[in-house]
């Protein structure tokens, strides 16, 4: 039960204020085009840049539009930026964007605001789309209070640790099936420096409460921690939330990248990607990148389970998709780009273009049972479907939340929280103050939201 659900307008328009947004993915400085208001046969999308979206963009003109006659103008975004101008255009309606990249997070607390264009009716006329193909987790994640739809998602991720297979047989070791973030320290303690300049683990260090403080946050649940207990009040300074947080402070600097204080998903993924770590505990969505072709580890990497220790599992759960505006002045031919980008149509020819390791994964049942798929993401399909479907967003720790969320929080205010925490926490890691010292200050920031949400 959401027991949020009835906030305030003031918070939750903290959203609109909230510059300082982060998420798990590539971030960057290339700008696309970008529209002035959509009209007649175009529409205006604005979408972060990771590599999957600049895929899109190339294939778009040449594919959706020459099928459909809609121009689509792209403005594309380091995450930071997009999110606040989705924040900025969204609350005030200007209606300048048909169609924006939303999270799993945004996306509840948007519809809840009334600034998205809920998506039953269009689903229901567009039998090729194939709602129910939608892997369970990412329709629940993306609906509202009222249980319809307001987002589809582009790709889906959980979290799992990939680890090199070869450096593990050199030195030999074996990868428990299901292993605890203790094994894993041991193993990264002995993986260290096997090859010349590897470290054992790669671990965000970078602010941001969806750089640092998503793998972080999954750690806490699954050491039995939480932000917040039901009744709203802060837990920050818990024995559980604080052993978890040392554990990952002193791991990523016993046996962490270099400069592991502004390592957030790129660096680690640069890391592995040169062979400088030898473990990696990260979003599913890294192997189709490590294993695509050209890669330097293509098929040198095993991968295993979120680690865990008090719960039988702790991967999260995250997915980049599409919400449409509700001050769209195009809201049918926003459904069509919608339908395209999200649909299995937009998989196959992604598969036939740049093949099947780079398709937008992690959100359609079909991709799984796709021969091509399977056999090109071998190494990784299963396993992370198996995360995505095994993901807890309502309950992903040992004691009741009073908000969705297994990264975060399902609040609006959590992003500036999350912000907050993740600075201290980073200078931690850092050395440049103590766990104690860190969380001391944080459990200050989060008492000020529990005194907002007390009683509800």
């Amino acid at each position: 039960m959401r027991t949020h659900s009835r906030r305030r307008p003031r918070a939750a328009l903290a959203m609109a204020a909230a510059g300082t947004l982060l998420a798990p993915l590539l971030s960057g400085c290339w700008v696309g085009a970008g529209g002035s208001g959509s009209g007649g046969d175009s529409i205006n999308v604005l979408m972060v840049n990771n590599p999957q979206m600049l895929e899109l963009q190339k294939l778009t003109a040449a594919h959706f539009t020459k099928e459909t006659g809609i121009k689509v103008n792209f403005t594309v975004l380091p995450e930071n930026d997009v999110r606040d101008k989705i924040s900025q255009d969204f609350a005030n309606q200007a209606g300048q964007y048909d169609v924006a990249t939303l999270s799993n997070y945004e996306i509840p607390i948007y519809a809840r605001n009334g600034w998205l264009h809920d998506m039953d009716s269009y689903v229901a006329k567009d039998g090729a789309y194939d709602e129910q193909d939608v892997l369970k987790p990412m329709r629940q994640s993306l609906s509202g209070d009222d249980g319809k739809l307001y987002g589809q998602p582009f790709y889906g991720e959980s979290s799992f640790l990939m680890y090199r297979k070869d450096v593990f047989a050199e030195k030999g070791l074996t990868m428990p099936a299901h292993p605890t973030w203790q094994q894993v320290a041991d193993l990264a303690a002995r993986v260290d420096g096997a090859k010349p300049g590897m470290r054992g683990i790669c671990l965000r260090g970078l602010p941001g409460w969806g750089e640092l403080m998503a793998p972080l946050t999954t750690v806490v649940n699954t050491f039995g921690g939480t932000w917040f207990d039901k009744r709203w009040e802060a837990r920050l300074d818990s024995p559980e939330f604080q052993k978890a947080t040392k554990f990952y402070v002193d791991l990523v600097r016993g046996h962490g990248e270099s400069g592991a204080a502004q390592s957030g998903f790129a660096e680690c993924l640069n890391n592995m990607t040169q062979g400088k770590v030898a473990m990696w505990y990260d979003a599913t969505s890294a192997a189709g990148l490590l294993d695509a072709p050209g890669s330097p580890v293509k098929g040198k990497l095993g991968y295993a389970p979120a680690p865990v220790e008090k719960t039988q599992n702790s991967g999260w759960l995250y997915t980049w998709a599409w919400g449409m505006q509700k001050a769209s002045r195009n809201p049918d031919k926003a459904w069509k780009f919608v339908s395209w980008a999200s649909g299995k149509q937009y998989e196959q020819l992604v598969g036939a273009t740049s093949g099947w390791a780079n398709v937008p994964a992690g959100k359609r049942a079909s991709t799984y049972e796709n021969a091509a798929y399977r056999k090109e993401a071998a190494s990784f399909q299963e396993m992370t479907r198996e995360a995505i479907e095994g993901a807890r967003p309502t309950d992903p720790g040992v004691q009741p939340r009073p908000a969705p969320g297994i990264q975060f929080v399902g609040i609006p205010e959590f992003t500036d929280l999350g912000t907050k925490v993740s600075q201290e926490i980073s200078a931690a890691i850092a050395g440049r103050q103590s766990v104690d010292a860190a969380l001391n200050k944080s459990q200050k920031l989060a008492e000020q939201i529990s005194k907002e949400y007390e009683g509800r």
